[in-house]
């Protein structure tokens, strides 16, 4: 800039001001005390503004908080060991809901979750969804039924959850020609924590379908039997993100745990 177009600014600077920030003394001149300030404060902020920017490209792969949500028996899979990563990386945060299926594409659309895992495609045109894994169903009872015949699953009635009646249909249609969908049973409970949903099986109350993750995750594994049955049967899990965002490198660093593990 010209001399006389650094004064004019200088002097439009002043009049927003309303306070001097030279001392004019003919061609000699220093600063006020507003002109230092403003000179100090301005330093600072053109450092701040310095520091949005290298931080807006910043991409660091263990770093940044992580939402995640996805059924409750990927969860008992999988959050431990995102645990354990986030023990060699403390500046990741990982924050993880249990959740069906419609409540987790929901939470990835409205940007409350940043990934979700779910077991069923979504068809929402605003997601993309990719398989990633395979989860076997499991037929549940108490630990005497040393064979799950029809009639005793009859006699021992459904311990529902959640997504009981589709987990019993997607089993035990293709291996039980009896079935008729889980009303078929007599209703012996219910529990939507995935946690206690084998508790009433292991105290003899019931048998339940679940995916296998749950199953594992249960600590009173000598009071239950999984069954094997003649046509096993497994859900296909897949991840979701929001279509036509490029993922950060910390959910990559999440999906490729996931891959791992699942």
């Amino acid at each position: 800039m010209t001399q006389s177009g650094v004064s004019q600014h200088i002097k439009k600077l002043e009049e927003q001001l309303g306070t001097p920030l030279l001392l004019r003394d003919g061609k000699q001149f220093s600063l006020s005390d507003a002109g230092r300030k403003l000179y100090q404060e301005g330093q600072q902020i053109l450092q701040a503004l310095s520091n949005v920017a290298q931080h807006i490209g910043d991409d660091p792969a263990f770093e940044g908080t992580v939402r995640i949500m996805s059924p409750g028996s990927l969860g008992l899979k999988l959050y431990p060991h995102l645990l354990d990563l986030q023990v060699y990386h403390p500046q990741l945060s990982v924050e993880y809901r249990f959740a069906p299926n419609h409540d987790i594409e929901n939470g990835v659309v409205s940007g409350d979750a940043d990934l979700g895992f779910v077991t069923r495609p979504s068809d929402s045109p605003l997601l993309h969804c990719q398989p990633i894994a395979q989860e076997q169903l499991l037929l549940v009872t108490p630990a005497s039924v040393a064979v799950p015949h029809w009639q005793d699953l009859c006699a021992l009635g459904f311990i529902d959850h959640p997504d009981g009646d589709y987990h019993a249909s997607l089993l035990l249609q293709p291996n039980y020609p009896q079935y008729k969908g889980s009303k078929t049973f007599t209703r012996k409970g219910f529990s939507n924590q995935i946690g206690l949903i084998l508790e009433p099986v292991s105290r003899g109350l019931g048998f339940t379908v679940l995916p296998a993750y749950a199953v594992a995750a249960f600590d009173k594994s000598a009071q239950i039997r999984t069954h094997t049955l003649t046509t096993p049967v497994s859900e296909t899990i897949y991840y979701c993100c929001r279509r036509g965002e490029a993922l950060p490198r910390r959910l990559t660093t999440v999906l490729d745990e996931a891959r791992k593990w699942l």
